[in-house]
Formats: C-alpha cells, structure tokens, sequence
C-alpha cells in the first residue's frame, strides 16, 4: 500500500464548493481496527448539515466527513479474528468520532464492520450503511413495530423512505406513505399499501379515512417541519412517533397527551447487529437499496447539491458516490 491516498476534504463550512481533493495520509491500523478500500460511499442529510456548519463544535476542520463504507478489507489488526483480507464489508464510520468516507481508504474499528450482502453491488451497500441502521432503531428498538399494525412514513420516495417501507412490509406492517403523485406508482412497488400525495392533500385527514377514524400506530417523520406537532392528531391511541430529524423550533405536543402518545427521537448508533440483521433481509430479497443517482469521489459537492435539492428534481432514494470508478448517473426531471 502507499502512505497516501485521495480524499475530499471539507476545507470551511458553506457552500458546495467546501471540499478539495487532496492527497493526505493514511491512518495506521490498530489492533482492533482494519483497513478498507472504499469502492463506494453515499451521502446523507446529516452530510450537508455538517457541511454547512450546523455541527461546528463536533467537526474541527479541515475534515474528511462522510458515514457510509462498502469496500474491501486490504489490512486488519492483530487481534482481529471476524474478517480476513479480500473480505468484502460494509458499515458507517463512528459519527462525529474520526474521519469518514469520502476518501480511498478507511481505518475503522472491526465492532461496527458487518459482511456485506453477497446479491447487491458496493453501491446499493453503500446507500443502506446510515440508512438502514437508522431504520432497524426507529421502527425495531424504538417503535417496536408489529405485525397486522398500521404505519405512516412521511418522505416515501427518499433514501430513507424507501428502505424504511420495505422494512415495515417485511415486518408485516400495513403502510401508509406521503409522496408526490410522480413517485405514487413507484412507492407502491416498493410495498406501500396507501400512498397520499403530501403536495395537495391533507394527511392527518386522509388518515382518518384510511383507517376508519382509528388512526396509525406509528408515524415515522424523516420531514421535519410542523410533523411532530401533527403526527398526534394522526395517531390511534398509545401510538408512537419516531423522529430522525432536528426540532428547529419548538412544537406544541398538547395532542400527543391525549393520545398517550410516545415520543422517540433517534440519532442512531451503528453496530454490526443492526448491519447483520439487514444483510439477512437484503439476502432473502425482502429489502433491495435504491440509488437514484451516482457521481464520482471528485464531485461530492454536486451530489451534495443534487440531494438538498432531490426531490424537485425527480431524486428517489439515495445519492451513492464511486469511490472507485468515474460513474455518472443523473435522476430524469419527472
């Protein structure tokens, strides 16, 4: 191996133009730890927030960010026995703990490493890392979704909503998702049962009519907004809200009082179980990862770019990056 490497490297906080790609040093390895050429990473809102300066106090700069690995093991430490080199493996970098993904290689602790699916590329592994450990807490732990119980998922078409309603459907869940009427089809392939069009309809309305006046079990907010202030007005009774998106402003949960309605707030922590329990789902066919667009390792700020502004621009699920080639696939306008 060389002392060096590339990497995309988030030289101030702002706009798209933040990164640099730069040559910079490769981590040693520890003896719990091991080295992995990336093949693909992909980006995540938490990516843009960081980008943008929202976590200033976490991030010193300069920085390499990213929380998303699918490669292949090329070194390990001396007390690592779970991987051998060539194995190809996938996980999220430990957050706000240490350089990311968008680089080369990664040098990351063998706990959160996890086998990657054999049936999907480094590129549909890449886009689930964050995403989908993000989704087994909030509708696993947190939620504790059962089977024959009603969701609804706001966001259906994005890169945490497509995964979040293939895993409700998996655990035998009816689901309810909100989409644009261009994306209603394309929800439904993915296993939603009802889908309401958020750009002219009412949701906590339509959910009533849905369900008969009784309401969702789960609301599962990836939006943000007024959602936590609404999900009660949507809720049956001793339903649950998980959210994985920031309050900005405080919200009125007079409703969810009514209700006995609980409240959960996930930023998640990634372990290999979570990761091993979706490759089990990802191998049986039950949950396949949606990429909407690809762009190389060079481009990060357009695909940073691209996701802030997705869904105007016919996005569905997530923004993965090539780490290792020169990809470039662009959403169609729908």
């Amino acid at each position: 191996m060389t002392d060096t490497m590339k990497a995309m490297v988030l030289e101030k906080f702002g706009g798209y133009d933040a990164f640099e790609l730069r040559d910079v040093c490769v981590p040693a390895v520890g003896p719990r730890q091991v080295r992995v050429r990336v093949h693909a990473t992909a980006i995540n809102p938490l990516d843009y927030q960081i980008r943008r300066g929202d976590y200033v106090d976490y991030v010193p700069l300069p920085a390499i960010i990213g929380h998303d690995v699918s490669g292949v093991v090329e070194e390990k430490g001396a007390d690592v026995s779970e991987f051998e080199i060539g194995d190809e493996v996938y996980y999220t970098p430990k957050i706000f703990g240490g350089p990311g993904s968008y680089a080369e290689q990664h040098v990351v602790d063998v706990d959160l490493v996890a086998r990657k699916p054999h049936n999907i590329s480094h590129l549909e592994a890449a886009s689930l890392t964050l995403v989908g450990g993000t989704i087994w807490e909030a509708l696993v732990t947190r939620a504790q979704l059962a089977v024959h119980e009603t969701i609804l998922i706001h966001g259906g078409a994005g890169g945490v909503g497509t995964v979040a309603i293939q895993l409700a459907k998996a655990m035998g869940a009816r689901v309810i998702t909100t989409a644009r009427s261009s994306n209603h089809e394309f929800v439904r392939s993915l296993g939603a049962d009802e889908v309401i069009d958020y750009t002219s309809d009412d949701y906590v309305s339509t959910v009533a009519d849905l369900t008969h006046g009784k309401g969702v079990n789960v609301v599962f907010d990836t939006i943000g907004g007024d959602t936590l202030t609404k999900s009660p007005l949507a809720l049956a009774d001793a339903g649950r809200v998980v959210s994985i998106v920031d309050i900005a402003q405080p919200q009125n949960l007079i409703e969810a009082w009514g209700k006995n309605a609980a409240y959960h707030f996930v930023f998640t922590r990634q372990n290999r179980g979570k990761l091993d329990a979706l490759t089990n789902l990802v191998e049986r066919g039950l949950i396949k990862p949606v990429i909407g667009a690809v762009l190389p390792l060079a481009r990060v700020g357009d695909a940073h770019e691209l996701l802030e502004g997705g869904s105007s621009r016919g996005l569905r699920g997530k923004v993965a990056i090539d780490v290792v080639g020169q990809t470039v696939e662009l959403p169609t306008q729908r």
